[in-house]
């Protein structure tokens, strides 16, 4: 047996650590019943060795299929009478912070085409549960558009030709989702993804955080819309202007260029009028991925960013120190603003910084290729955004990155 000969193998130990807590999964439930069709015995078969069996009861199709399911609808959580997926718990939690006041919630999921019929499944099965007194859920989904796609090269940059003879595209990473986005024509859109909730017992600091960043994101823009309106008007009045530069230095980090009268007025005009975000940060607690920073650009200028590590110089020693140094973690938790002072959506891609996509190194049918990336959703995809950062709790991060990620005490739900 190979969990026996081999107790020391991170695989194993990550194995037998997940076959030995399978009660505690939400999914459970629904395994025993596919055992117990079967006349079998989860205890036995780990007595008996027959793990290879067991475990393709959770993931294949014979049994509970879950390598085919996306995140979205694997059983995360469990309660007193039902158990929740993600899907369900970002109903939950759009109920918590978005609800209008006649009790309409809009939410949005971006999901794949093969999963589409499974995720309306789902839906429909459960809606009822969300959908109480004047609560009244409206659910929206897109794919990332096919057009996006890019394509491969191998190792010398010609082409990628399959076993078939056919060139091959690959997604073009989440910033192929910026027209997805773009097409949602809301007012105030939260962006977060699908892995990081927690049950019920846990939601309130989380909820709590999403208000205020969202609340912060309202007060600002009624800042900006004001002084746009002023200097639509005409208004070039010195001390005026200088407030308004107070406020892109303090609070925006951007260095604006040495200008005065019209010209300074045409700059900050320019410079306000973009979509806005806020951008919760958590500690960085060595988690994988990218933070907030102040970058310079080749004018001279600055602005915030996210900066994910594939952006970084790893070869350069001071960018380098400057990126393991960083003091908070990008956890995607981003409240947008994409419309003008004027009630105008704005053309998202005419805020893209084309040349933050970047090149990674994949392989298909066996070769190595190299795959184009565009510019990332939250950073390159917003580089012109005017951008805030605001620190959260730890608290607000869960993640569910593998399945033994729920077995961590913030997944734990105690039924009452």
């Amino acid at each position: 047996d190979y969990l026996e000969k081999h107790p020391d193998d991170p695989e194993v130990r990550y194995t037998r650590y997940f076959l030995d807590h399978l009660e505690t999964f939400a999914f459970y439930e629904d395994l025993k019943e596919i055992l117990d069709s079967r006349g079998l015995s989860k205890d036995e078969m780990l007595k008996n060795g027959d793990w290879r069996e067991l475990l393709s009861l959770v993931m294949r199709e014979e049994g509970l299929g879950l390598v085919r399911l996306p995140k979205a609808l694997i059983p995360f959580h469990r309660y007193s009478d039902h158990c929740r997926t993600p899907l369900e718990e970002h109903l939950v939690e759009a109920v918590a912070y978005t609800r209008s006041k006649k009790g309409r919630v809009r939410i949005h999921f971006t999901i794949s085409p093969e999963h589409e019929q499974a995720f309306v499944r789902r839906l429909s099965a459960v809606r009822d549960r969300y959908e109480t007194g004047s609560i009244r859920l409206t659910v929206e989904t897109s794919f990332q558009r096919p057009e996006t796609d890019t394509i491969a090269v191998n190792p010398d940059n010609e082409p990628f030709i399959d076993d078939e003879g056919k060139p091959v595209f690959r997604p073009g990473g989440h910033g192929a989702l910026l027209v997805n986005l773009e097409e949602l024509w809301g007012d105030l859109i939260f962006i977060k993804n699908i892995d990081n909730v927690v049950p019920d017992n846990q939601k309130e600091t989380t909820i709590y955080y999403k208000k205020l960043i969202g609340g912060y994101l309202l007060t600002v823009q009624d800042r900006i819309f004001s002084w746009l309106k002023e200097l639509d008007r005409g208004n070039i009045d010195p001390v005026f202007l200088e407030e308004i530069t107070d406020f892109l230095k303090n609070e925006l980090c951007i260095t604006p260029p040495s200008k005065s009268g019209n010209a300074l007025a045409r700059y900050l005009f320019d410079r306000l009028n973009r979509p806005l975000r806020v951008c919760g940060m958590v500690r960085n607690e060595g988690e994988p991925g990218g933070g907030p920073f102040i970058v310079l650009h080749p004018d001279g200028t600055t602005s915030l960013q996210i900066v994910e590590s594939a952006q970084v110089n790893m070869n350069d020693p001071e960018q380098k120190k400057s990126f393991e140094k960083s003091s908070h973690f990008n956890p995607v938790d981003l409240v947008c603003s994409m419309r003008d002072y004027q009630g105008r959506s704005f053309s998202l891609e005419s805020f893209r910084d084309p040349d933050t996509g970047f090149i990674s190194q994949k392989t298909h049918q066996g070769r190595a290729l190299k795959a184009l990336e565009l510019p990332g959703l939250w950073n390159g995809s917003m580089a012109g955004w005017n951008t805030l950062f605001v620190e959260v709790p730890s608290e607000t991060f869960k993640p569910v990155k593998t399945v033994n990620d729920l077995l961590r005490p913030e997944h734990r739900n105690t039924p009452e």
